[in-house]
This record gives C-alpha cells, structure tokens and sequence, in this order.
C-alpha cells in the first residue's frame, strides 16, 4: 500500500504545515527515484514526544501544559531544532518543523538532523518565575531524550537565550555536571556564540547577495519590505541597511511602515523598543498591513509566520526576489504559482538556514572548549551559506525545477544517502 501523499495539499488543508512538507518531500523524493522503503522511511518522525507539564502559578493554582518534541531524523548526527511557546502550537506544526530543520541542516552541509519542540501556552500572560517553573520541567520531563549527542534544542519563537540558560542547567544538575553543548543559543557568558543573534538575518541577506547577482543588481538600487521585525526581520533590515540596501517598508502583527526613500532601521528599532509598535513612526507614512506585502518591490523577506503567501494571494506579489526568512511563509499550494510569475524564490531550509549554522558553531566551539571570535564565525557562516546557495541552483538547473524543490531533492539525496549507508537495524 502507497504512503506517498499527493503533490500538493487539498485546498481546504492548505494552511496544514505537515502536509506542505510531506507534499515537498514527495515531489523531491519521486524527482530523485528514491527507492521505496527509503521513502517511507524519510517520511515519518523518528520519534515524537507529548508530555503533560504541571506547573504551580503565582496565585497558586495549578495548571497542565501540553508539550512536544519530535525527532523527524538522525541519519547525519543529532537532532537540531527550536523549542517555541504559542497558543497555537500543534503536533502537526512541530511535526513539519522537526522534518523542515532535517532537509534545513542537509542542505548547507552540517551534521545535524531534525528535531523541534514546543508547549502550547500564551507566554505573554506568564510570569518570569512561571515561565521558569514551565520550562524546567519541560527540560525534566524530556530529559532522556535530549543531550549533546542525541538533540540539541535552541531558541524559536516567545524563547530566547534566558529560556536556554533554564533548560541547560536543568539538564546539568540532572547530570550532575555542567553541559554546556545540550542547547545553543545561550548567553554568551554561558558558552554561548559570538555572532548567534545576527545569524538568521544575516544568512537572508548573504543569500540574498548572491540573488542580486543573477538579476545585475547592486544592493545601493535593491529595495526591499521585510515582513516581520523581531530577531529575524530586524536584524536582516539593521543588517541590509548597513551593507547599502534599500528598506522601503517594515510590515508587523499590528502595523505597516513606508519610506519610498529607505527606513532608517535603528531609529525604527528604537522607536518600536519605547513605544511597542511601529505605528506613526515619525520618518515613515502608515499603510495598510494588508497591502503592504504586495507593494513593488525587489526583494521580499518574511521574517514571521507561516502561511503568510498562498494561492489566494501569490498573484497579488510584486517581487523580483523572495527570500523567505521564517519557516514555512509560503504554502505549497503557492510554489506554482510563484514559478509561474517567475518570482525566484530562496526557499526557508536554504534562507534562514544561517542561525541553525551559527547554532552548530556554537556546538562546535562548546564541545571543544575554545570559542571563536565574531570574524571567525562570520567568515565560516559566508562559506557556508554560499555554498548552500549554489548547491541548490545546480540542482535546479540539472533537473529543471524550481529553487524549493531543487534546496529539498538536495537535502533529501544528502539524507538519504546517509541513510542507506548506516542500513536499518533490526
């Protein structure tokens, strides 16, 4: 019996983030004739975790969150992925993201393999001592599953490099000795690396560079509207500005900013800091968030959530360049359409590849006890991202397909070699 699912997601589960993988991954896997069983095999997760959290709140109560963690594969070395706290975490979504950080760590060549976690909860609402409490005994409860050899978590979305700092010291008292290498993304004075919190945005704009070249393009004449202005989205636009690009409009949950002549992007950082928002920013004119992806533009960047660009709206696009700094931003349903318009798209696993890659430098520099300078990780980070890019178009030109399904038949090949070397135990 067939397990393979259809090329692309029925219109009424487009927004399913599972099934936009498994529809990439099958177009990938029958594109490379891979054979059957190891199919089968790259489909399905590992192992998927589901715990239940009690957790003492400041007024007393007791409350029950539901957590994750999935394995998606460790055929090239041990799981890798974020831990994220959201209302609207599912097993789906981290299902879908534990397989997107396996193709993500095989196309820029590190040995990782996928694995993601997440707890449904609204962190906003939560203290610091009950996010604490939370997040120990998540670590606690996961504790055999995860570890420098077996799968190293890190940030995502609502945790940062405090929530890493809880999670590492749960897991060395539990130890009985500092483990440092079991999370990345720590503080810096904790083993953390130099150059993690510029990473992702930093990788969309080397990817970025090497697309302006295909198009003739210089970054002075290149504009772009970044959606999203959080670690991703802001860090790419501080970054872009400061190597010469054009951010003509920042796009948020709760307003949209233009300035046909280049936002200032540290004044805009500092006003978001003082006043929460974008909103009236004083340098820029408000616009319509609804309409503010589809302005002309040369590069598009989503930097937030998934699902932003789908059937019903791709035509609406009016970029030359999409490079998607969030995971998942465009569903499958969208890819066609993009080839059609000719859009040429820097798909997630090879875009915002650069903080899982400065994540494995972070590994690296903790497991050896020696840490690199912020030059070192740079330089290393521009090999790597680079090369990723080019990979992914030779693939594309060999076997004429777009850039996402050449950056997963990349990944899924790397994985699935690996895979038939190591053979199946039984």
């Amino acid at each position: 019996m067939s397990t393979t699912a259809p090329p692309t997601p029925a219109k009424d589960q487009e927004l399913n983030p599972r099934l936009a993988a498994e529809a990439r991954y099958s177009e990938a896997a029958e594109r490379l004739g891979l054979d059957e069983g190891l199919k089968k095999l790259l489909r399905v997760p590992e192992q998927e975790i589901t715990t239940y959290i009690p957790v003492v709140l400041d007024d007393g109560r007791l409350e029950i969150f539901v957590g994750y963690r999935v394995h998606h594969s460790t055929a090239r070395g041990p799981g890798k992925g974020g831990i994220r706290y959201d209302p609207d975490v599912s097993l789906d979504e981290v299902r879908a993201l534990a397989s997107w950080m396996t193709w993500k760590c095989a196309v820029v060549n590190i040995p990782f393999g996928g694995a993601k976690g997440g707890i449904i909860c609204e962190p906003t609402i939560m203290s610091k001592g009950e996010l604490e409490r939370m997040t120990r005994r998540y670590t606690a409860n996961i504790f055999e599953f995860i570890g420098p050899e077996l799968d190293v978590p890190a940030p995502d979305m609502n945790t940062n490099e405090q929530t890493m700092a809880w999670i590492m010291d749960t897991y060395s008292m539990h130890r009985r000795h500092t483990s440092t290498a079991v999370v990345t993304g720590k503080p810096l004075d904790l083993g953390g690396s130099r150059g993690r919190p510029e990473a992702t945005g930093r990788g969309c704009m080397m990817v970025t560079n090497e697309a302006l070249k295909r198009f003739g393009l210089r970054a002075e004449d290149t504009r772009v509207v970044i959606q999203g202005f959080g670690n991703v989205g802001g860090m790419a636009a501080r970054l872009m500005v400061e190597a010469g690009y054009k951010v003509v409009s920042v796009v948020e949950w709760d307003a949209a900013v233009y300035n046909g002549n280049g936002l200032d992007i540290r004044k805009l950082l500092d006003y978001r800091q003082q006043t929460g928002s974008i909103l009236d920013f004083p340098d820029a004119e408000n616009i319509r968030r609804e309409e503010a992806l589809f302005q002309p533009c040369d590069v598009l960047l989503p930097a937030a959530r998934e699902n932003v660009i789908t059937s019903k709206n791709a035509r609406q696009l009016q970029c030359k360049i999409l490079c998607e700094g969030a995971n998942g931003p465009t569903t499958a349903a969208a890819d066609d359409i993009l080839s059609e318009m000719g859009i040429f798209v820097i798909p997630d696993i090879l875009a915002n590849a650069g903080g899982v890659t400065v994540s494995y430098f972070e590994w690296v520099q903790d497991r050896q006890g020696f840490f690199w300078n912020e030059g070192m990780v740079i330089d290393r980070l521009q090999e790597i991202m680079v090369a990723g890019f080019n990979d992914t178009l030779r693939y594309a030109e060999k076997y004429g397909v777009n850039n996402r399904i050449a950056a997963y038949m990349l990944a899924v090949d790397r994985v699935a070699f690996a895979s038939s070397l190591r053979g199946i135990y039984a």
